[in-house]
């Protein structure tokens, strides 16, 4: 959380990381367009009902990169991805 709050600080942009796939995506510098999230989120294994539906397939997949984050040795609050 520190690296990506010291991220978020110089990053000319007012990223709201924590409740945002968006803006998530966007300080990781990674492609935040819908096409870009709707692959993520099939190569992720978002669930099919989901994926029907842009904002429950974005908080979906917000939590599922934060839980990636957190199991690859990042330090995530749970409270962020449960």
């Amino acid at each position: 959380v520190a690296k990506l709050e010291a991220m978020a600080a110089a990053n000319p942009q007012k990223l709201n990381w924590k409740t945002s796939i968006v803006d998530l995506l966007k300080l990781l510098d990674i492609d935040s367009s819908y096409s870009a999230r709707k692959e993520l989120a099939v190569e992720l294994g978002c669930p099919a009902e989901k994926m029907g539906d842009s904002a429950q397939m974005n908080m979906w997949l917000h939590k599922t990169v934060l839980k990636k984050i957190a199991e690859n040795g990042g330090n995530v609050p749970s409270d962020l991805y449960d």
